[in-house]
């Protein structure tokens, strides 16, 4: 199923797979930014064709073409921040990562324009996603939501120092049985890149919002620094050397995890007996 920016690969596997950033399409508002640049840079690049294996895994795939700095689909549409006393960016964002003015003359977008975007955009993803979940609910007692995103790896307005190459967000083990965020840890730990759960990034509204354990939808989110799969540059990036291109060859060592990573998940959701353990654990944690 397409739309003009929404596109649903559906599948049987009890795996969803979430693609929320990915999209670098400004929707007609390229003259109000400061540069279409500046407003695609913090877009997650290539995350499609990184996980391109996944459709032989039969898995469902939910993904949006518009920018994240047009709307952000996982951000909390009340305006709560998901990381207090953190720096962060909003559902329609007025900065960059690096806290740069996305707009002209710093500009800000009106309520009613917010409003506007999440009527159009925001809320056809989720509804997406739930139809999505509803529909594998009805085919398997436990199914996994594992949401895709990448970040440059040197961010110092939003992390200090040098991110892991896998970033494993459970929200500090609310969004899955332990059983699987288990797995997911076993999975990176065994490769050659570095790791951490629930570290700088524990999962934003998606894996929050649509992660009920209890009811047999388990969420964990996979932040990737941008190193691990394409040729980051090791300092400032600019119009001439960002985005690195995507080499399927260089991303080969960290996306061969990611088929393990994802083969475990739907294992996971598989073995009833094993995630129902999972969750007794996590509720008498």
């Amino acid at each position: 199923m397409h739309s003009e920016w929404l596109s649903i690969r559906r599948g049987a596997a009890p795996l969803l797979l979430s693609m929320p950033h990915s999209g670098i399409d400004l929707r007609g508002f390229e003259s109000r930014f400061v540069s279409p640049w500046l407003a695609r840079r913090d877009a997650d690049w290539w995350i499609d064709q990184l996980y391109g294996f996944a459709t032989a895994l039969d898995v469902t795939i939910v993904r949006t073409t518009v920018s994240r700095s047009v709307i952000d689909v996982n951000r909390d549409p009340s305006g709560r921040s998901l990381y207090p006393g953190r720096a962060t960016t909003e559902l329609c964002p007025g900065t960059t990562f690096d806290g740069e003015p996305l707009y002209l003359d710093n500009a800000t977008v009106t309520p009613a324009e917010i409003e506007e975007r999440r009527l159009q955009y925001f809320d056809p993803y989720h509804a997406a996603l739930r139809s999505e979940i509803e529909r594998l609910r009805q085919r398997h007692a436990n199914i996994v939501l594992y949401d895709c995103h990448s970040i440059r790896s040197h961010i110092p307005r939003l992390f200090d120092g040098e991110l892991p190459q896998f970033n494993i967000g459970t929200n500090d083990g609310q969004s899955c049985a332990p059983a699987l965020s288990d797995a997911v840890v076993a999975a990176c730990a065994s490769s050659n890149f570095s790791h951490v759960l629930n570290g700088r990034f524990k999962g934003g509204y998606i894996t929050r919002f649509h992660g009920r354990p209890a009811e047999g939808v388990h969420a964990v989110q996979m932040e990737l620094a941008c190193r691990g799969y394409i040729d980051e540059p090791t300092g400032p990036v600019s119009p001439e050397n960002w985005p690195a291109p995507f080499d399927l060859d260089f991303a080969k060592p960290l996306r061969t995890v990611l088929e393990t990573v994802l083969g475990r998940c739907i294992e996971f959701a598989l073995k009833p007996a094993y995630v129902q353990a999972g969750i007794s654990h996590a509720q008498n944690r």
